[in-house]
C-alpha cells in the first residue's frame, strides 16, 4: 500500500468536497465549525435564550427552596418560600423583554423576603444579573434606579441576617465589623453588576452607532452611484443626440439632392451619394466610441474627441450638404481652453448647424463666428431663416437642453433666441479657466 502524502490528502478531501451535494456541504461547514452557528443562533434569538436560561434558573432554585421549606414546621410558611423563590427566578424569563417590569417584581419578591428574618434563598442571585440587565438595556434613569434599589437591598440585606432577633442586641465590635463586611460584600457585588452592564450598553450603543453609519454610507454609496449613472445617462443621450441629429440631417439632406439630381447629373448624384457614405461612417465611428462607455469588455479603438481644430471640418461637411455657412474667427487665445471645453463649443456648432438644417428653411444664411477675448471665448451661430417657431413645435428642446448644461459645467452662458431682423441665433460664452 503506497504511502499517503499531504498533497494527496488534500486532493482526496477537495475530491470528496466537490462530489458532495449542497447540502451535505453545508452540514460538513456547520460542523466543523459549530461555535459560529451557536453565536449566530443567540444572537438572532434573545427571547428563546432568556426563556430557557430562565427556566432553568428557576428550576435550579426550587431544589433549595424546598430544602429551606421543609426545615419549617408551618405549612404557610413552607408555600411563602416555595412562592418567593418563584417570585425572585421566573421573572428573568423576560428580562431582556420588559427589564423594568421584571426588575419591580424581583424587588417586590425581596422585600417580602425581609418579613422572614435571617432567610437567604439561592434564587437572590437574580439581583446582580437584574442589576447588569438594566445597565445594560434599560433607559438611564432606570439604570440608575436599579442601582440605588441594589445598594439599598444590600443594606436591608445585612439588617436582616445580623437582626436583633439572632443576635444579642449589645453589638459587639466583632458583631459591627461582620456587619459591615457584609453590606460592603453585597454592595460591591451589586456595583460591580451595574459597572460590567453599563460597559456593555457603552459598547452595544458603540456597535449600533457604527452599524448605523456603515448603513447611511451604504445608502449614500448607492446614491452616489444612481446619481452618477444618471450624470452618465444624461451625457450618452446628449452625445447620441449631438451625433445621430446631425449626421441623418445631413444624411436626409444629400440624398433628397441625390435623388433629384440623379435624372439631370448622374455626377452630382454619386458625389452626394460619397458625401453620404462618408458622414454615415464618421457617425459610425462616433457611436462605437460612445458605446465603448457601455461595452467595458471589449478594447474598441477609440478616435480622439474633436476639438476646435476640427470645427472647419465640420462647417465644410454642412456646407457641402447645401447649407449657406460661413466660418469666422477673431482674436487670439489668452490661454488654452480645457479639452471638454473645446469639445462643448464643438457640440454647441454642431447642433446649431443640425438646427439651422431642420428648421431654417431652404436659402438660408448662416454664420459661425469665434471670438476669442481677454476673459474668453465667446461663438455666435446666427442664420436669417424661419426663426425658433418650428423647434417649439417639432422638437422636444432636447438639443438646446443639452447644450445648456454643457456650457453650465465651465461656469459658461447659453442663450438661444429668435433675432429682431428674423432668423435665430446662438451664443455661447465660455471664460477661462484662472487657477
Amino acid at each position: 500500500m503506497p504511502p499517503i502524502t499531504l498533497d494527496g490528502w488534500v486532493l482526496g478531501f477537495a475530491t470528496r468536497i466537490d462530489s458532495c451535494s449542497h447540502v451535505e456541504l453545508q452540514e460538513h461547514l456547520i460542523f466543523a465549525n459549530p461555535h459560529r452557528r451557536i453565536d449566530g443562533w443567540i444572537r438572532a434569538n434573545p427571547g428563546r435564550v432568556d426563556f430557557i436560561t430562565g427556566l432553568l434558573y428557576t428550576l435550579l432554585c426550587m431544589p433549595a427552596a424546598l430544602g429551606l421549606a421543609s426545615s419549617t414546621s408551618s405549612p404557610v410558611s413552607f408555600a411563602a418560600v416555595l412562592m418567593l423563590s418563584v417570585i425572585q427566578s421566573a421573572p428573568l424569563m423576560l428580562r431582556r423583554r420588559y427589564p423594568w417590569a421584571v426588575t419591580l417584581v424581583v424587588a417586590a419578591g425581596h422585600l417580602l423576603q425581609l418579613a422572614f428574618d435571617g432567610l437567604i434563598l439561592f434564587s437572590q442571585v437574580s439581583v446582580p444579573i437584574l442589576v447588569y440587565t438594566m445597565a445594560v438595556y434599560g433607559k438611564r434613569w432606570q439604570s440608575f434606579s436599579t442601582l440605588g434599589l441594589g445598594l439599598l437591598g444590600a443594606l436591608l440585606a445585612t439588617f436582616s441576617m445580623f437582626g436583633a432577633s439572632r443576635y444579642s442586641p449589645d453589638p459587639t465590635p466583632a458583631f459591627t465589623f461582620d456587619m459591615m463586611i457584609s453590606f460592603v460584600g453585597l454592595a460591591l457585588v451589586v456595583t460591580l453588576s451595574w459597572t460590567f452592564g453599563d460597559l456593555a450598553r457603552t459598547r452595544r450603543l458603540a456597535m449600533k452607532s457604527l452599524r448605523e453609519h456603515a448603513d447611511r454610507l451604504e445608502k449614500e454609496r448607492l446614491i452616489e452611484r444612481a446619481l452618477a449613472a444618471a450624470d452618465e445617462r444624461n451625457h450618452i443621450a446628449r452625445e447620441m443626440h449631438d451625433i445621430v441629429a446631425h449626421s441623418l440631417s445631413v444624411i436626409i439632406t444629400q440624398a433628397n439632392g441625390a435623388r433629384y439630381a440623379a435624372a439631370k447629373d448622374p455626377e452630382i448624384a454619386i458625389e452626394t451619394l460619397k458625401t453620404v457614405s462618408d458622414t454615415g461612417r464618421a457617425s459610425l465611428k462616433e457611436m462605437r466610441r460612445l458605446l465603448g462607455v457601455l461595452r467595458k469588455d471589449e478594447e474598441l479603438e477609440n478616435r480622439p474627441l474633436p476639438s476646435l481644430a476640427n470645427v472647419p471640418v465640420l462647417v465644410e461637411s454642412v456646407a457641402v450638404s447645401g447649407l449657406d455657412v460661413h466660418l469666422e474667427t477673431s482674436g487670439s487665445p489668452r490661454k488654452e481652453l480645457p479639452a471638454g471645453a473645446e469639445l462643448t463649443i464643438y457640440r454647441c456648432i454642431q447642433e446649431s448647424l443640425t438646427n439651422v438644417i431642420k428648421h431654417a428653411g431652404p436659402d438660408t444664411q448662416t454664420q459661425v463666428h469665434i471670438e476669442w477675448t481677454s476673459r474668453g471665448l465667446n461663438l455666435t451661430v446666427s442664420d436669417d431663416g424661419r426663426g425658433a417657431g418650428s423647434i417649439v413645435l417639432e422638437g422636444t428642446g432636447h438639443g438646446l437642453q443639452g447644450m445648456k448644461e454643457r456650457v453650465a459645467l465651465y461656469e459658461g452662458t447659453c442663450t438661444a433666441l429668435p433675432r429682431a431682423g428674423g432668423g435665430f441665433a446662438v451664443n455661447v460664452s465660455i471664460p477661462y479657466t484662472e487657477d
